[in-house]
């Protein structure tokens, strides 16, 4: 699809997802992890969910044209049979593949103005902090750090609330990205230390890789702040 049209099926799905959320009251103010993991479940399987598996399938083959206009057909039709998580849903994913795009603003307006208020309506604790988890990878993306921190924090506080582990160590390590950037990095090593110390206890191995990474990182940094003194 060329850029015009994908252009036109951002605008369309953001709108009517927009005009979704348009009486839910006033807005409400994590790059790393994994994605998107709201589940969409449906006994019987309806022409929203055959696009959202197309979606999925186009994203992972890396068509992430194809993968935004067919999440935003599932949007589409969840919104229009009331199925709202599955709506909420479908529209973190748009927000995912429009961060994959480097789509910052796009990505902000979907999640933050829709999907999160939708959460927020059902009072869907999860799919909130999914996108709070969300807000803080694409404010991150368009360097606004102080947004980030605040998402990634909140993404933290509900985890605990939920006991959520893997969600927390998540939320944890975004803070230490966020630090890095800010070139605070005695602080994003302590919060690298406390990511590494819960992974090891309660045994979450998928993280020893991005430890590993944000360690290196930082280490490269100190070294090369201390060559140019």
């Amino acid at each position: 699809m060329n850029r015009i049209c994908l252009a036109l099926v951002c605008l369309w799905i953001t709108s009517n997802a927009l005009a979704q959320s348009s009486n839910s009251g006033p807005q409400d103010p994590s790059p790393y992890g994994p994605a998107i993991n709201v589940a969409v479940l449906d006994v019987n399987e309806s022409e929203a969910d055959i696009f959202f598996s197309d979606a999925e399938r186009n994203e992972r083959k890396g068509d992430l044209s194809e993968a935004l206009t067919l999440f935003g057909k599932a949007a589409f039709e969840y919104n229009s049979n009331k199925k709202l998580p599955q709506y909420a849903a479908s529209l973190l994913r748009i927000g995912n593949v429009h961060l994959l795009l480097s789509h910052y603003s796009e990505a902000e307006q979907v999640v933050l103005n829709v999907a999160l208020k939708t959460y927020s309506r059902l009072g869907n604790k999860a799919g909130q902090m999914a996108a709070y988890h969300q807000l803080g990878k694409i404010y991150f993306g368009s360097n606004k750090l102080t947004q980030s921190l605040w998402f990634y924090t909140q993404q933290g506080i509900l985890a605990q609330q939920l006991k959520n582990n893997a969600a927390y160590i998540e939320s944890v390590l975004g803070i230490a990205t966020v630090k890095i950037k800010k070139r605070d990095y005695h602080l994003a090593i302590k919060d690298i230390s406390k990511a590494e110390a819960l992974a090891k206890y309660h045994k979450l191995n998928q993280f020893n890789n991005q430890i590993k990474i944000a360690k290196t990182i930082i280490s490269e940094k100190q070294a090369g702040k201390k060559t140019t003194r």
